[in-house]
């Protein structure tokens, strides 16, 4: 392992880049999700459209070209917007950081889109009656009943969903986020030892992987324990 002296830290921290994109783009894929359901039950025939198309476009293009379009997209719309202020800038982008972020969010939450809508559907009749009968206001309704049913229903789809965007993470070092892939490719360009360097990538994003499958599981069994305590 004497290869690998002098970049453990580099490692170490470009671990550190992954779990905070994971992190910020869990959040985010979790609002567009929500967004995509809410707009396909809803009684607009605009939002139904909006999030169709949100949908099909996102599940349908390749996620490398997406997170590429997304990045140098937003860079010129940015320096033109710049422009029109101050002739003199001459180019202006959004942090990789961010535009990775932000794409591998969208690419996800298309798919969770169509897991909360299915969600959402299975939540029983009954309980939004029985809800409904005990004075409950819609927002409370939406809160108390539906959202809790809805995630114990979502969770083994939304545990796929996770680790899609953990190893997502891995496509953003294409565009110069200093992550565990884009060291490992500096590595490779210093050592000549590629099999080497790109295993320690496999088992740092297999260590992420197994976090968020036990953490899923354990989710899975507590929502069965209050199921099963609320019958």
């Amino acid at each position: 392992m004497d290869v690998l002296t002098g970049w453990w830290d580099d490692f170490f921290w470009g671990s550190v880049v992954v779990a905070q994109v994971f992190l910020a783009s869990l959040v985010l894929m979790v609002i567009f999700g929500l967004i995509g359901a809410a707009a396909k039950l809803s009684n607009s025939r605009i939002a139904q459209k909006i999030a169709n198309g949100y949908t099909i476009v996102f599940r349908g293009t390749p996620e490398i070209l997406v997170i590429l379009l997304l990045y140098f997209g937003s860079a010129i719309t940015l320096t033109a917007i710049a422009q029109m202020f101050n002739p003199e800038i001459k180019f202006l982008d959004v942090p990789p950081f961010w535009a990775g972020t932000i794409a591998i969010a969208l690419i996800v939450g298309s798919y969770a889109t169509e897991t909360f809508r299915g969600a959402f559907l299975g939540v029983k009749p009954g309980s939004i009656e029985a809800a409904q009968a005990l004075g409950m206001s819609s927002l409370h309704v939406f809160f108390y009943v539906r959202v809790p049913e809805m995630w114990r229903l979502a969770l083994p789809a939304f545990g796929n969903h996770m680790l899609s965007l953990i190893k997502d993470t891995a496509l953003i070092s294409i565009i110069g986020l200093n992550e565990t892939l884009f060291v490992a490719k500096q590595a490779i360009g210093t050592t000549g030892k590629p099999f080497t360097m790109y295993i320690v990538v496999g088992l740092i994003y297999l260590g992420f992987s197994t976090v968020i499958t036990l953490t899923v599981m354990g989710l899975e069994r507590y929502g069965q324990r209050t199921m099963r305590a609320g019958t």
